[in-house]
């Protein structure tokens, strides 16, 4: 008799749901044709959440190649979006900040991720929501204590979801 696995754990269905959201997302942002792609926009996100840490961090937090990220940063960074500055700590290294020029766009952009967001989570009502919020950062948090590859990485973030 073949082995037959599980399709509703929790592995999975985390697995399913962050790839339909991506899709999702990926949509959304083509749609509003705010003039970035989905990979500059979810870039963009990061380096708000995260202003002023190192290029190589966000790569990092986003689990794409630093080269990649270069990639994104330089059009962003020729829109006026974002600036790189010299990591004061580092003299190799630099920091992204966000530009004011963002500002505009950050806020139509997080306007229609929630928009989608509040879409999907239709029938979670408030309390239901914060709770799934509640513990998706506990298993994150677990996540990154108890895998040595995550051991002192992505630390402290600042809460900026688009529920």
């Amino acid at each position: 008799m073949p082995f037959k696995l599980e399709s509703e754990t929790i592995g999975m269905l985390l697995t399913d749901v962050s790839r339909l959201l991506r899709g999702a997302f990926d949509r959304k942002v083509n749609a509003m044709d705010l003039g970035i792609t989905p990979g500059e926009a979810r870039t963009l996100i990061q380096v708000a959440l995260t202003e002023g840490i190192k290029q190589a961090e966000i790569a990092t937090r986003m689990g794409i190649e630093p080269m990649t990220l270069s990639a994104y940063l330089d059009r962003l960074e020729a829109m006026g979006l974002v600036a790189r500055v010299p990591d004061p700590a580092d003299r190799r290294a630099k920091n992204v900040v966000i530009s004011d020029k963002a500002d505009p766009l950050l806020t139509e952009l997080m306007a229609g991720l929630r928009e989608m967001m509040n879409a999907y989570t239709a029938g979670l009502d408030e309390a239901a929501r914060e709770h799934l919020c509640s513990n998706l950062r506990i298993l994150r948090d677990n996540l990154r204590r108890l895998d040595p590859c995550l051991a002192g990485k992505e630390t402290g973030e600042k809460s900026g979801d688009a529920r």
